[in-house]
């Protein structure tokens, strides 16, 4: 009788290890399936943008600022706020970037506000582009940003205090500053600042810089990533 009791207990461990096993084949191969749609999904392009359709989603607009030529190969897009360092800090690269790339690639601005101070940047930057230098504005701003911007564990200038420092660039790069203060008090490029940040925000963007190379992610950020890709969309 204790025999066979025995030999009962072991069946019923058999099958208790036979469903264990089964359980963890099936979780990983579910687990497995999901990796795959999901690195699938990571390395999907999304939309470029080349229409003037005003869909949620897009990369480019007919209003973002570019350099470069229309019918480059490679188009990159940069999702940035003003206020941000790593911004300020990878702008040199890009720059060399495009430098070194020049006939080959686009260079396309959208914005990110995340930062306190960031809209009144991004304002100050448009205003300057309708005078024709949005660029010389974007690389003052991240050159003084220490001076206007929100620093780690710190506070941001004051409201008066930007709006001062503002004024003082403004003279320094020779703009009209009649036209500058109109366009500004106007709120003129409001609309525009808060597509793009739902553009990106569809786009899955959630921390500056980030950037698409022909519609593909960066997904590790850094000068020789970045190249990478270019390189690898300009050998297609």
């Amino acid at each position: 009788m204790a025999e066979r009791d025995g030999k009962n207990d072991m069946r019923k461990e058999v099958i208790i290890l036979g469903s264990i096993v089964a359980i963890v084949i099936v979780g990983l191969v579910v687990g497995s399936n999901y990796y795959r749609s999901s690195i699938q999904s990571e390395q999907k392009p999304v939309n470029t943008g080349n229409s003037n359709r005003a869909a949620a989603g897009e990369l480019v607009r007919p209003d973002s600022p570019t350099l470069g030529a229309a019918d480059a190969k490679v188009t990159l897009v940069e999702f940035y706020d003003p206020e941000c360092e790593a911004c300020a800090a990878i702008s040199p690269i890009v720059k060399k970037i495009l430098k070194d790339y020049d006939g080959r690639i686009r260079f396309v601005a959208r914005y990110m506000p995340l930062h306190p101070s960031s809209m009144a940047a991004v304002a100050f930057t448009e205003a300057a582009g309708e005078q024709g230098k949005y660029w010389q504005a974007q690389e003052l701003l991240f050159q003084k940003q220490s001076e206007w911007g929100q620093k780690h564990g710190q506070p941001s200038a004051s409201p008066a205090d930007i709006n001062a420092l503002f004024e003082k660039y403004a003279m320094e790069m020779g703009l009209d500053l009649t036209k500058l203060n109109a366009a500004i008090k106007e709120n003129r490029f409001a609309a525009k600042i808060d597509r793009d940040k739902k553009d990106g925000q569809s786009l899955g963007v959630r921390q500056t810089p980030t950037f698409f190379v022909n519609g593909r992610q960066l997904l590790r950020l850094g000068d020789s990533e970045l190249r990478e890709l270019i390189d690898e969309e300009l050998r297609k």
